[in-house]
C-alpha cells in the first residue's frame, strides 16, 4: 500500500487477468501507542504512510477507470478511533479521522459519476493491530477484551464489508460503525 507504482502495477496486472476493478477494499494498517511526546517521529511517518498515503494509494489506483466507467466502489476501513480520540491515540486517530474525511470528501466528488464511497469503521477487532505496541499497551488490551466480553473478529468486519457492497450501486451506504456490543467508546 505504500509503494505507489507497484500497487498500480498490480491493479494493472489484476485488471488484464480478471476485468475492471469493481471494488477496492482499503484495509492495511499501522497502529503504534503512546503518549505523543514520547513517540518517535518515525513512528509517526509510519501510521501516515500505511493508514493515509495507503488509502491515497489504492484510491489512485483504481478511480480513474472507474469514474470513466461509471460504476465502481471504494471501501474504506476506518475506526471507531476515526470519530473519538482516546488516550495515547493521537497520531493514530488522526490517521483515521483523515481516513473519514478523504472518504466524504470523495464521495461528494464522485457520487455524480455513480461511484460509491463507503467507510466502515470497526471498533476492537481480533488482528495484528495491537502487536504493534509495547507489552503494557498489549497486557491492557488483553484485560480489556476479557472484562467486555471478547472482541470482533475479523470475520465479522468481513462480512460488513460484504453487504455493504452486495447493495445495488444505486444505493450507497455512506458509513457504517460496528463494535462489540459491550465495547463503550
Amino acid at each position: 500500500m505504500t509503494d505507489r507504482a507497484a500497487l498500480s502495477e498490480a491493479v494493472a496486472e489484476a485488471e488484464v487477468r480478471f476485468g475492471p476493478v469493481d471494488l477496492i477494499v482499503n484495509n492495511a494498517g499501522q497502529m503504534q501507542l503512546s503518549p505523543l511526546a514520547e513517540q518517535s517521529p518515525e513512528e509517526w511517518d509510519q501510521m501516515l504512510d500505511v493508514n493515509v498515503k495507503g488509502v491515497l494509494n489504492g484510491i489512485h489506483a483504481v478511480l480513474p477507470n472507474m469514474l470513466a466507467r461509471r460504476h465502481g466502489t471504494i471501501i474504506n476501513i476506518g475506526s471507531v478511533a476515526g470519530r473519538k480520540t482516546h488516550p495515547s491515540h493521537a497520531v493514530y486517530c488522526g490517521t483515521k479521522f483523515a481516513v473519514h474525511a478523504i472518504s466524504e470528501n470523495l464521495r461528494e466528488e464522485v457520487a455524480q459519476h455513480n461511484v460509491r464511497v463507503i467507510t466502515i469503521a470497526p471498533g476492537a477487532t481480533d488482528t495484528e493491530l495491537v502487536s504493534h505496541c509495547g507489552k503494557a499497551i498489549q497486557e491492557g488490551f488483553e484485560a480489556w477484551k476479557a472484562d467486555i466480553g471478547g472482541v470482533m473478529s475479523s470475520r465479522d468486519v468481513a462480512e460488513v464489508v460484504g453487504f455493504a457492497y452486495a447493495q445495488p450501486q444505486h444505493l450507497c451506504i455512506r458509513e457504517i460503525v460496528l463494535a462489540p456490543t459491550r465495547q463503550e467508546p
